[in-house]
């Protein structure tokens, strides 16, 4: 028995002393920093970085982005006989180039550069043709392509001046020249109306979508079954087309051909739509038909931006009113946080006043001139004119700032 007790004394001991050790060891682990660095054992080390990866090596740290595009806005080019007359060359041809050359410097330093194409580019095989059934030449859209316009509303009471055939050619102009920009609001079928009233484009880094709609036809309905050749306006074909996007793109921009002609004001179906398109999501609203110009505002809170009208860019029509237009830029800017919400926001409108000035009894050297730029002689009280029609766009937001220069 004695022996029995010493044995079991003995292995207590041991066991004793173990946990001694396992006490001792955990203790200078805890406490002891001990480097395999320093130890001559590479078979270690490499096993040691194998098992235990650096978490830091791989992490990246995500920053808020922005993004920027710069828009330029003028209204209608109503390409009248004396206009395209004027522009006719030594060799039978048309150059238009010369009656730009005072806005190009402004509008070709712009990302996207919008115009509204009034009458219809038949082209001089349909036999050009004045009011009240236009037909313009190709080289009216040559003129605005080199001016840097790359953004063109096609949809407009001028559309079925010609035809059917009218249509066909402006749409296989304007094929021609996808690589230099976007058209809208007139199609050849249904199935390239459906694809391209989908489409979306980008620009530095913002998806956007275009999208142009009459609401006047001059009587001169679209043929049955092919209402795809011009694109008449209704709410339900807008919300329907709106909603197509409205997912994908940041922005859309949307053309309307709406309003009373000459009138400086807005009316009720101008400013219902405006409305309607501003809730389905729409941030520019971008007006033509009035051939003066009306007002700005914003709507939904700042989320849209409108312009009633910005009146004739080039013309033959009479009056001042009539030979006065506007130009309208626009900064759409695009936040994008770390957790990747994204937010739009529709900035710094800034305006300037533009004339159609012509000679030798207002029929000939037609050329569009920056308000600033204009004299007495050029244009008398050219300075009252301008206070004038700059309180009219003021008329719903005085915000806005006054001059442009492409700068």
């Amino acid at each position: 028995m004695k022996k029995k007790k010493k044995l079991r004394f003995k292995r207590l001991g041991k066991l004793f002393l173990l946990f001694v050790f396992l006490l001792v060891g955990v203790f200078s682990l805890k406490y002891v920093h001990v480097s395999f660095s320093s130890i001559d054992l590479p078979f270690l080390s490499k096993k040691i970085e194998k098992k235990i990866p650096n978490p830091f090596e791989k992490m990246k740290i995500k920053e808020p982005k922005d993004y920027e595009i710069n828009l330029f806005m003028v209204g209608d080019a109503l390409i009248h006989s004396a206009v395209y007359q004027d522009a006719r060359t030594s060799n039978g041809g048309y150059d238009f180039k010369p009656m730009l050359e005072m806005i190009k410097p402004i509008s070709s330093k712009y990302d996207l550069v919008y115009y509204n194409q009034e009458t219809i580019l038949g082209g001089t095989e349909l036999g050009l043709s004045n009011y009240p059934r236009f037909n313009s030449p190709y080289e009216v859209g040559d003129a605005f392509l080199d001016a840097g316009f790359n953004l063109v509303s096609l949809a407009t009471n001028h559309t079925m001046d010609k035809g059917e055939v009218g249509v066909t050619n402006s749409v296989h102009y304007w094929q021609t020249k996808k690589d230099q920009a976007v058209y809208s609001g007139q199609w050849l079928s249904f199935e390239e109306r459906e694809k391209e009233t989908s489409q979306i484009y980008e620009k530095n880094g913002i998806k956007y979508a275009f999208l142009s709609y009459t609401t006047w036809t001059n009587g001169l309905e679209t043929p049955r079954g092919k209402e795809y050749l011009n694109n008449v306006y209704s709410d339900e074909l807008a919300a329907s087309d709106i909603a197509k996007v409205k997912d994908k793109a940041d922005v859309i921009i949307v053309a309307m051909h709406w309003g009373t002609e000459y009138s400086l004001g807005v009316n009720s179906d101008q400013d219902r739509i405006a409305q309607f398109l501003a809730d389905q999501g729409v941030q520019i609203i971008i007006g033509a038909h009035p051939h003066v110009v009306e007002p700005v505002e914003y709507l939904n809170d700042g989320k849209t931006f409108v312009i009633y009208s910005l009146g004739n860019f080039i013309s033959d029509q009479e009056g001042n009113e009539r030979l006065t237009g506007l130009m309208m830029t626009l900064k759409i800017k695009k936040h994008v946080d770390v957790e990747d919400n994204v937010t739009i926001r529709i900035e710094e409108p800034h305006a300037e006043l533009i004339y159609t000035k012509s000679y030798y009894g207002g029929k000939r050297n037609f050329k569009v001139y920056p308000y600033p730029q204009l004299t007495e002689k050029l244009l008398p009280n050219y300075t009252g004119l301008y206070e004038k029609y700059k309180a009219v766009v003021n008329t719903f937001y005085d915000g806005l700032q006054w001059g442009i220069t492409g700068e």
